[in-house]
């Protein structure tokens, strides 16, 4: 194998495989990238066995194939080595089947390679029908669902986001039993076959942190135990987590005492300034009392002190009301919305709290109160 290649193209490829990389794999050779050099261009493979990504550099005048052939080489010391050379074009070559040299005009590495015949044989077979999904809208999904998964392994169901595609309709859900992020998107295409599956959210996150910001179509290959996404030169596979996701839709209540609007972030910054007074951000108590077109907001810590802040409201009746909540779920759920106001509705002190946005009406986010007596 041996190949010329611009340095900043590699290191794109690099740095997108490299989040399938896995420092405590017990599997040694998933530690190192796969390169396989082709006639049409450079394949990068990387996988820790839970995420595979795979990224295709097509060949252009910014990549000269000498010879063809497949090496693994060590993660880390590709990734430095690349990433710290100076210079424009990087060439890389093996000799000996399995000693690897990068080199430039003014500097030389030598590297011991893997063989690529122990590398685990990873299938990115695609579908006959994928689902077919604007880039931008699902990074969205992402960013106003994940939040509110589990972190907890013991409940493993809780720890990703269930998808439930039915014709053109995706259902998206996201709880760990304190909250719920839910979001309803209608399809421009439909799929034939039902689904209803759940995606690791730490996976969908790290498949978010290789995406760009342009609005284009992406493909997801839905299969029994796992999903492959189609992106632009990327290919990214995620094993999928069995078992049954809680039905989530009777959490949702129908009839609500009380409805009012309030600015997004100027909310967000009461909850935010509200909750300083706590030794413990996770589980820092804020109430909310709602009295004429004012809420009070307030945090009581004992061994520190109190803070009371109030805003003005716009409500839809003349109830009052007193409930408390975590502030870090509260804020979480403010900062998924993208729009100015927020609809937030109470059905009682102990019962659910919903907000809702008036400019995207697919998206929910519900947090549940804590009892203070």
């Amino acid at each position: 194998m041996k190949l010329k290649i611009k340095k900043e193209i590699l290191l794109d490829g690099l740095n997108k495989v490299s989040k399938a990389l896995s420092t405590k794999n017990l599997v040694p050779v998933l530690s190192g990238i796969k390169f396989e050099l082709i006639e049409k261009g450079l394949i990068l493979t990387a996988s820790d066995n839970d995420i595979t990504i795979q990224v295709f550099i097509d060949k252009t005048e910014d990549m000269d194939i000498e010879k063809e052939g497949s090496i693994i080489i060590q993660g880390k010391y590709i990734l430095d080595i690349v990433r710290k050379l100076p210079d424009e074009f990087i060439n890389i070559e093996v000799i000996d089947e399995l000693k690897i040299i990068i080199y430039t005009d003014n500097s030389e590495f030598n590297l011991n390679g893997i063989d690529k015949n122990e590398y685990p044989t990873i299938n990115l077979d695609l579908s006959k029908n994928p689902l077919v999904i604007n880039s931008n809208l699902f990074r969205n999904i992402i960013s106003q669902t994940s939040f509110a998964s589990s972190n907890d392994e013991s409940r493993p169901i809780l720890t990703g986001i269930n998808f439930k595609i039915v014709g053109n309709t995706m259902e998206c859900n996201s709880t760990d039993s304190y909250r719920l992020a839910r979001k309803l998107i209608n399809l421009n295409e439909g799929v034939e076959d039902n689904y209803n599956i759940v995606i690791p959210s730490k996976n969908l996150l790290e498949f978010v942190k290789i995406m760009d910001d342009t609005d284009e179509n992406m493909e997801l290959h839905i299969f029994n135990n796992k999903i492959l996404i189609k992106y632009q030169n990327i290919l990214f596979q995620s094993r999928l987590i069995s078992g049954t996701y809680p039905n989530t839709a009777n959490l949702l209540p129908d009839e609500f005492m009380l409805g009012m609007k309030v600015n997004v972030s100027e909310l967000y910054n009461v909850i935010d300034r509200a909750s300083i007074l706590t030794s413990d951000k996770e589980k820092n108590i804020v109430t909310f009392e709602i009295d004429g077109n004012k809420l009070f907001v307030r945090s009581n810590a004992a061994e520190i002190g109190r803070v009371e802040e109030k805003m003005n409201i716009e409500k839809d009746n003349d109830e009052n009301l007193k409930i408390s909540f975590v502030a870090k779920y509260m804020m979480e759920a403010l900062k998924s919305f993208e729009d100015d106001q927020v609809e937030i509705s109470f059905v009682g002190e102990v019962k659910p709290i919903i907000l809702k946005s008036q400019k995207d009406e697919g998206l929910t986010q519900l947090v549940l109160p804590i009892r203070t007596y």
